[in-house]
């Protein structure tokens, strides 16, 4: 028996990388996949669906069932033919992995529209559609009486809880979906779905530049991209129903549930506050706090990769 055993999953951006992992690992629990990836390149051009249909190969040699859909999601109606695809082939929808996404790096003073708005759609707009259409057919599923046990796993990144230089439009995506996956999971509870969202590290494509090559003696790699699928898994199963609204930064096999913004440290007068004064306040305070580029927070130390806490 899988974890997984009768679910059936989308996976977006499911041809390379991390969705490739989580893809194989959902597949290897039990679940039924479709496989999406519309096969682009790093920068969003293109189509192809050689990398969709190579994974739904690699599922199908496990003995599971898999199919290939190369929808845009970061096109409403795509979005919505996406997880009528999913109902139509397997005559159900479970999980949905919102994990598609694109770079166009570029330092903001040299960022053009076109690099921020492609990167604002494909990974913002590209888990809004996808999970509207996959909640609408859960409120649906509810109210006809089905005890619903939905899942939604978004994927955030490190550069958009901790921040990167060079990052202005993927970092304000990815700190987005962080709070998109909030408020989703308090909005989608009532109709038995839960929401949460992973901030992964991994050797992917569009890290390539960031991180070193594989370790060559075969010993453990942190950067795997396979390490991050799974708390995937986990936070699909049935007994994950109680953990909601949560964000996982993933390191190799340290997973840090992270906090939302909180109040912090306050300071307070009983009358209002002389401009000087408070100035004189804040410094007091942020003198040394400032928070460190993602590439400074993660560093090699004796030959391993580690986040400094």
């Amino acid at each position: 028996m899988g974890l997984l055993d009768g679910k059936v999953a989308i996976v977006t951006g499911a041809g390379r990388g991390l969705g490739r992992a989580h893809a194989l690992a959902l597949a290897g629990a039990g679940a039924d996949v479709v496989v999406n990836d519309l096969g682009a390149d790093l920068a969003g051009a293109g189509a192809d669906r050689t990398p969709a249909g190579d994974v739904v190969a690699e599922i199908e040699a496990l003995g599971a069932r898999a199919v290939a859909d190369v929808e845009n999601v970061a096109d409403f109606e795509g979005a919505r033919r996406l997880v009528g695809h999913a109902v139509e082939r397997f005559g159900r929808l479970d999980i949905l992995v919102n994990n598609a996404g694109i770079l166009r790096d570029r330092m903001l003073v040299n960022m053009d529209e076109a690099e921020w708005d492609a990167v604002i759609a494909v990974h913002l707009k590209g888990h809004f559609a996808p999970t509207r259409h996959a909640a609408a057919h859960w409120r649906e599923r509810s109210k006809a009486g089905d005890e619903v046990r939905a899942r939604v796993i978004n994927t955030s990144s490190p550069s958009g809880v901790f921040g990167n230089v060079g990052q202005t439009n993927y970092s304000a995506a990815k700190a987005g979906i962080a709070a998109f996956t909030i408020v989703a999971a308090q909005e989608l509870e009532r109709y038995g779905v839960t929401v949460n969202c992973i901030a992964p590290n991994a050797r992917t494509r569009m890290t390539a530049g960031t991180f070193d090559l594989p370790p060559a003696d075969g010993a453990y790699d942190p950067l795997d991209p396979a390490n991050n699928s799974p708390v995937v898994v986990a936070l699909c199963a049935d007994g994950a129903q109680a953990i909601t609204g949560q964000v996982f930064h993933i390191f190799g096999g340290a997973v840090d549930m992270l906090r939302p913004w909180s109040p912090g440290e306050r300071f307070e007068k009983k009358s209002q506050w002389e401009a000087a004064e408070l100035l004189s306040e804040l410094l007091a305070r942020v003198d040394g706090a400032r928070p460190e580029p993602l590439g400074e927070a993660i560093r090699k130390v004796g030959g391993e990769y580690v986040v400094k806490s």
